[in-house]
């Protein structure tokens, strides 16, 4: 399955996402082919959606201590619930989908997940940190939120400007 990052501002980034309700090879092609592309253009999470598949299924890796994103530390999330947040952060986050563009945004710093396995078992993760910050990040893209969306007016506005600015350039060059 050839799979190719879907970029800011195109439309399918604000479509919600479809819950899975069947585990088979359809969905198991998916996952193994997402994560390639997660790791090839140096993200740590990455939602169906930002491959052009409009279901709820994120992969997610966190790099160890010497940067390394290891087969064991994949984790592949199907059908997301977050039951429970505490504690604030900042953290500056970026975007496959909004590439070269990084803002501190606000998170919560603590989460308790429900989801779903490849083989659609039920699994709790507690999460803390920058995996926090990663899943909401991913979640939000599932009903079709980016990051930039949680700037303040002026921001986003500048954003906007910087962002159509770096499009031309991408485009004439």
């Amino acid at each position: 399955m050839k799979l190719t990052i879907v970029e800011y501002p195109d439309k399918r980034l604000r479509l919600k996402s479809k819950e899975v309700k069947v585990f088979d090879a359809k969905l198991h092609e998916l996952l193994d082919a997402m994560n390639p592309i997660m790791i090839n253009t140096n993200g740590i999470g990455l939602a169906a959606i930002q491959v052009a598949h409009p279901v709820q299924v994120l992969v997610l890796n966190i790099p160890d201590e010497e940067g390394e994103q290891t087969p064991e530390n994949l984790l592949e999330i199907i059908n997301p619930i977050i039951s429970k947040k505490s504690g604030e952060t900042m953290y500056q986050e970026g975007c496959l989908s909004v590439p070269k563009f990084y803002e501190d945004i606000k998170r919560s710093e603590f989460l308790t997940l429900h989801f779903q396995d490849r083989d659609g078992n039920t699994r709790t993760l507690e999460a803390e940190g920058l995996l926090s910050i990663a899943i909401q990040h991913e979640m939000d893209h599932l009903e079709g939120v980016l990051f930039i969306d949680k700037l303040s007016y002026s921001r986003r506005k500048k954003f906007e400007k910087e962002y159509k600015r770096m499009l031309k350039e991408r485009k004439e060059s």
